[in-house]
């Protein structure tokens, strides 16, 4: 009874809130396929055999129209575009599209849809009411957590004879029980699904959520990391130091001009991640005097997109590896802990999956707010 009265009323304070962030997050799933879509044109090109252009001709060329780059990422598929950040003569840093086999620069993609993506995210993120809308949304979660406890709670049969009629819809019922069936199985096999995003958006949006996390997965708390950091030993503070001055002197004793081969950094990439996969390179910058090359690695048994990251200073020798499967596990989620809150970790496949169960999230409020109202009119008769 307990749980019924608090699943009830919890229920009905966070409807709005959890409708809202189901919604919007399945409108944001497809925002980089509809984008693609929308620029096909751009986004894919004619695959030519033996006619590819290697990304140092491409530097070369865009230099000579005093286009300076600033990151480059190469497709895994011969069938897509190369991306090109760089800043023109006038200071602007522009985004454009370049087809490797025509050797020719595409253009810029339409934006007419981003501010539409980016109301969506900004209601998503904080219902467009700032530091306000986000605590709303976050206390709105954490009441959902409970829900999806509590409807596990009422859900559980009394006796094992009626577990099929609780895991099974009855297509031909009247609306009443159509409608307390859709509420209850589909509740059921989302709750993991369900309670796993609104965790992994907790983690983003409170500190102590993700301290929480980081410790069940390993980690140590941010507070006592803080407090190791006041507490370095000399060595580790010596490492600290002599990094820093690396860098220091990367920026100052090398300028723009005298850049190493992308080709060559490309190669060494693929001497430690042989793999097929996404490629990004960032240029040196005021912040970082590194180029960083990130690759993705789809190569294991999910086929999740997982971040395999190296640096080189201007003269081209490596100066850090970064190998995702060698993090302790609470790294590893660090990482990840965006792409696993939207779906982006395994593509298409877990965006599709990841719709479906937060379209699902929109119906639970729905179908919840009728079985109430069923039972509020038979109250009151």
């Amino acid at each position: 009874y307990f749980m019924y009265l608090t699943h009830l009323w919890f229920g009905l304070l966070s409807s709005l809130v959890v409708f809202t962030l189901c919604l919007t997050g399945c409108l944001y799933a497809f925002k980089t396929q509809i984008t693609e879509l929308y620029n096909r044109d751009l986004v894919f090109v004619e695959k030519i055999e033996n006619t590819k252009q290697l990304p140092d001709e491409l530097i070369k060329n865009l230099e000579s129209e005093k286009k300076k780059i600033t990151a480059i990422l190469l497709p895994d598929k011969s069938n897509r575009s190369w991306v090109i950040s760089y800043t023109n003569q006038s200071g602007d840093l522009k985004t454009s599209f370049y087809d490797p086999y025509q050797k020719k620069e595409l253009g810029v993609s339409d934006q007419s849809l981003d501010r539409f993506f980016e109301i969506v995210l900004d209601i998503h993120k904080t219902l467009l009411m700032g530091e306000v809308g986000r605590q709303i949304l976050g206390v709105g979660v954490l009441m959902f957590l409970y829900l999806m406890f509590s409807g596990f709670i009422l859900w559980l049969p009394k006796k094992l004879k009626y577990l099929k009629q609780n895991l099974t819809i009855k297509l031909n019922a009247k609306f009443k029980r159509l409608n307390y069936d859709l509420h209850n199985v589909f509740g059921f096999y989302t709750m993991i699904f369900l309670a796993f995003i609104s965790i992994t958006g907790l983690y983003i949006t409170y500190p102590w959520v993700k301290n929480a996390l980081i410790v069940s997965l390993g980690g140590e708390s941010l507070s006592q990391i803080n407090s190791e950091q006041n507490k370095e030993s000399d060595d580790a503070f010596a490492s600290l130091m002599n990094d820093m001055l690396d860098r220091q002197k990367e920026k100052s004793e090398i300028d723009q001009e005298k850049q190493v081969s992308i080709n060559e950094l490309i190669f060494t990439t693929e001497k430690f991640f042989p793999k097929p996969g996404i490629i990004s390179i960032n240029y040196p910058n005021s912040e970082n005097p590194r180029y960083t090359v990130t690759k993705i690695d789809t190569d294991n048994f999910l086929g999740a997109l997982l971040p395999n990251e190296l640096t080189f200073d201007k003269k081209g020798e490596l100066k850090t590896k970064d190998i995702f499967s060698e993090k302790p596990l609470n790294k590893q989620f660090t990482s990840l802990s965006k792409p696993l809150h939207t779906g982006e970790i395994m593509g298409i496949p877990s965006i599709i999956f990841y719709f479906i169960v937060t379209l699902i999230g929109c119906l639970l409020p729905v179908t919840g707010f009728i079985i109430y109202y069923h039972r509020l009119v038979k109250t009151k008769v």
